[in-house]
């Protein structure tokens, strides 16, 4: 372990092997760090906090401070954050809450740059990309491989789709499918993440498959429901069209991104 002299790290905390806390930061005594962790400078980890193996956190993070929320009374809620993951400076993650699944669970191999934000409760999946300042509220779903834009907000309970993008400044208020792209500022579906199809090897044939679907469950006939069985009909044995089938089919009671309405 290289613990720089400056560095404060509290009785019962557990550091794996390989780690570096650099100076000025400290580590409260919930906290597992697992090994090769490292902590540049002026880092602060508290809470029932576990961060996986090789998780690089840059100077003035704040990981596993009390949610931003009226009701917690300091019940000891957890944040676990896997490996491979680079955390920018200034960025914010709180742990869970009892109204919630009480934790907050960050994948493997995401970067969260500069004062990006994760709330209590939230589900990030793996290799997820979140800007400068971009804002997940509380109880939030995103699934593997989304990236989020600068300055962008997503609301309270709102679930993200695998391989989704939201563009930058965007506010993003209702469901955004699997391999969806959208933006603005209350967010509509633009389209397909067809470049972030192409970058991660799926085929011609693939993205075709999926943009036919896209036209057909976003076509102005009939009502979404109808659109989305007939879809599953004609879509029944292709299993990346059924992702984004199973997605629009949960009723969680927030609506679904959809095109803008022309005018």
């Amino acid at each position: 372990m290289n613990i720089h002299s400056t560095a404060i790290i509290e009785n019962g905390a557990k550091i794996g092997k390989n780690v570096v806390v650099g100076p000025y930061s400290i580590v409260r005594a919930n906290v597992e760090l697992g090994d090769n962790v490292k902590l540049l400078s002026h880092v602060v980890v508290s809470g029932y906090t576990t961060i996986g193996e090789n998780t690089i956190i840059h100077p003035f993070a704040s990981i596993g401070g009390n949610p931003q929320d009226l009701k917690y009374n300091n019940e000891p809620t957890k944040l676990i954050i896997g490996k491979n993951n680079v955390i920018r400076e200034h960025v914010t993650m709180n742990p869970g809450t009892v109204s919630g699944e009480g934790k907050t669970v960050v994948g493997d191999n995401c970067l969260f740059m500069m004062g990006a934000h994760v709330a209590h409760d939230c589900k990030i999946g793996n290799n997820v990309i979140m800007a400068n300042n971009a804002t997940l509220a509380g109880h939030v779903s995103v699934g593997d491989f989304v990236i989020i834009g600068g300055l962008s907000a997503v609301h309270q309970f709102i679930r993200i789709g695998n391989h989704a993008i939201i563009g930058g400044m965007s506010g993003v208020e209702s469901e955004v499918i699997p391999f969806g792209r959208v933006k603005g500022e209350r967010a509509d579906l633009a389209g397909l993440n067809i470049i972030g199809m192409e970058r991660r090897s799926f085929d011609r044939n693939q993205i075709r498959s999926v943009q036919k679907a896209f036209n057909k469950i976003f076509s102005s006939e009939g009502n979404l429901k109808d659109r989305i069985n007939k879809a599953y009909e004609e879509f029944k044995d292709d299993e990346i069209v059924k992702q984004i089938l199973d997605f629009a089919s949960v009723d969680t009671g927030f609506p679904l991104c959809q095109p803008k309405k022309k005018k």
